[in-house]
């Protein structure tokens, strides 16, 4: 049985363990059998599937992989960083903007609704090289 949780600032190792051998408990006590309990968060690279998620992460400024039902500028998949579009108030707006790199030191946005979303997930950069000493 997999499960996988999520709560806002992330999930840890921890987090697994403590719902694993909470759900083992439950399990037991309900004669509920499962072969194996596998506990794990939607990882780094999570597909983004619900409005909540786009504003989650748009609140983060995350980095994001967006592949759009129409093209825009003859494309339809774009990486950048989400942002909501801010009205002319300030405050956020229905429609998201994405800022990606075209050249060196050069960045281009567009701006999509929820609904021009075919799938989208994040697109973070990893760094495996580690502390340099």
């Amino acid at each position: 049985m997999r499960v996988t949780i999520d709560r806002e600032g992330g999930i840890t190792i921890e987090d697994c363990e403590q719902v694993s051998r909470q759900l083992s408990r439950v399990f037991e006590v309900e004669n509920i059998e499962y072969k194996r309990l596998e506990v794990g968060s939607p990882g780094v690279d999570r597909p983004l599937r619900t409005r909540r998620d786009f504003d989650r992460f748009a609140a983060q400024q995350a980095r994001v992989e967006v592949k759009l039902r129409e093209p825009q500028d003859n494309r339809k998949v774009f990486t950048g960083i989400l942002r909501h579009k801010d009205s002319s108030d300030g405050a956020p707006t229905e429609t998201f903007c994405l800022e990606f790199d075209i050249k060196k030191n050069e960045t281009q946005t567009i701006e999509f609704a929820f609904d021009d979303i075919e799938k989208a997930k994040l697109d973070p950069v990893l760094d495996f090289k580690g502390k340099k000493r």
